[in-house]
């Protein structure tokens, strides 16, 4: 583990990814208790006001603290964002699996029933189904889950196909184990390495896909201090204070981008031979 971590801080974009997803998760995990100001205050002498001393990132159309908000809507935004990446990870990955093992026919129906779903953009599938279930940040939580799942599934399968023709695959099915004892405990442990890479990646597209559906009213509601959320509520209010949406919007790219480097460092430090 030591010797990984050294191989992925060892790569600058490795690096910058674990600062800027280390930072994050802080925010996540202390943000509520080291804002300044309540998220939903309201405060109307405090309106429009730009940077300073006192709001380091000024206020909103409520006088509300903009900082403040984006420390507390972290945990709205990237915990809801790697909850979702980890239920559709996990889910396509045990589907991918199963689907590599029983091979044949079974193989092919999951696999053209993938193929189906993944013809379908990931932001389309998303409004869908929380158009099905309602709108709240919960259900936007499935829905960015069930739409990733097919991805990892497909990305799973290719790399099962090649631990399934093993030798301690074949032991396994030669002792008599169950199916669903090889595949999670044969099979799965096994090609871990590239589903954590793609899920870290993925997290980053979860951020964005999470903050647009709260930007069209279909995730987070209001007075929730979500970031796509704020974007949304600020854009009407922009000519008044342009920071009301910049700041949210620096933010969303921020963790994007820094997921996406973190999944590149984590690539060339799970194969050292790059």
């Amino acid at each position: 583990m030591s010797e990984l971590l050294g191989r992925l801080l060892r790569s600058p974009q490795g690096a910058i990814g674990c600062a800027i997803v280390a930072l994050a998760g802080l925010t996540v995990a202390f943000g509520p208790l080291l804002a300044p100001y309540s998220p939903e205050g309201l405060y109307p002498l405090a309106r429009y006001q730009a940077p300073s001393a006192e709001h380091w990132l000024g206020t909103d159309q409520y006088g509300r603290d903009i900082l403040s908000r984006l420390m507390v809507g972290a945990r709205a935004t990237i915990a809801m964002a790697f909850t979702a990446t980890a239920i559709g990870t996990l889910a396509g990955a045990v589907i991918g699996t199963t689907s590599a093992y029983l091979g044949g026919r079974a193989d092919e129906a999951i696999m053209r029933t993938v193929d189906a779903l993944l013809s379908v953009p990931s932001l389309l599938f998303a409004l869908l189904i929380v158009n099905l279930l309602g709108k709240s940040a919960f259900n936007a939580l499935i829905a960015v889950g069930i739409a990733f799942t097919p991805g990892m599934a497909r990305i799973t399968r290719s790399v099962a196909l090649a631990v399934r023709k093993q030798d301690y695959v074949n032991a396994a099915i030669a002792r008599g184990e169950s199916s669903l004892y090889i595949v999670l405990r044969e099979m799965m442990p096994n090609v871990i390495a590239p589903i954590v890479v793609e899920m870290t990646i993925r997290v980053s597209f979860a951020v964005m896909l999470f903050a647009t559906l709260s930007f069209l009213g279909l995730g987070a509601q209001p007075p929730a201090p979500e970031w796509g959320l704020m974007v949304a509520e600020g854009r009407k209010f922009m000519h008044l204070s342009a920071g009301m949406i910049v700041w949210p919007s620096l933010a969303i790219a921020a963790v994007a981008i820094g997921f996406n480097l973190l999944g590149d460092g984590l690539r060339d430090a799970l194969n050292p031979r790059t």
